[in-house]
């Protein structure tokens, strides 16, 4: 019986090496380029401005906080830490849940609505620049499928999967 230790690493291919630095290289400096947008005109980094759009197309403007966790797929920790950083801009508040003592709310406050209604506009011409307009109608639909199959195969449903918003 072959065993992950014991057998040979299913080395990339010449192909397959190309193919995952791009998409590194590409990943990489596009969450660089985002980032640097949001900061230049929101004073935040892309992740903030992501749980920001979550919690504005919401019912009421709320999710509770483990939601906005795995629409976000980042741990617990790391939201608790963002929304920190967003009450104190005034874009979130945290709101207790009425039926579960240890669960809460993240609610985007007017303010936050407003600094997104701002920040919109040139976010998404920074992504319709950086990707959207470098490809052709065909090649989005096939990045769209692509990354779709890719996220799927990383958040197995299993019970004890091992997800950022589970830790």
């Amino acid at each position: 019986m072959n065993t992950a230790s014991t057998s040979e690493p299913r080395w990339l291919s010449d192909e397959q090496q190309r193919v995952w630095r791009s998409y590194i290289d590409a990943t990489t400096l596009l969450e660089d380029h985002l980032d640097r947008q949001l900061q230049r005109d929101a004073g935040m980094p892309h992740v903030y401005y992501g749980l920001l759009v979550k919690l504005a197309d919401s019912p009421r403007r709320r999710l509770r906080m483990t939601e906005l966790a795995m629409y976000a797929k980042i741990t617990r920790s790391r939201l608790s830490h963002a929304i920190a950083r967003l009450e104190k801009n005034g874009w979130v508040r945290r709101e207790d849940c009425p039926d579960d003592k240890r669960g809460q709310f993240a609610v985007l406050t007017d303010a936050g609505g407003e600094v997104l209604r701002q920040t919109a506009p040139g976010h998404v011409e920074a992504v319709q620049q950086a990707v959207f307009d470098r490809l052709t109608p065909e090649q989005q639909k096939a990045l769209g499928e692509i990354m779709r199959i890719v996220a799927e195969g990383l958040q197995p449903s299993e019970a004890g999967a091992d997800l950022p918003w589970l830790r």
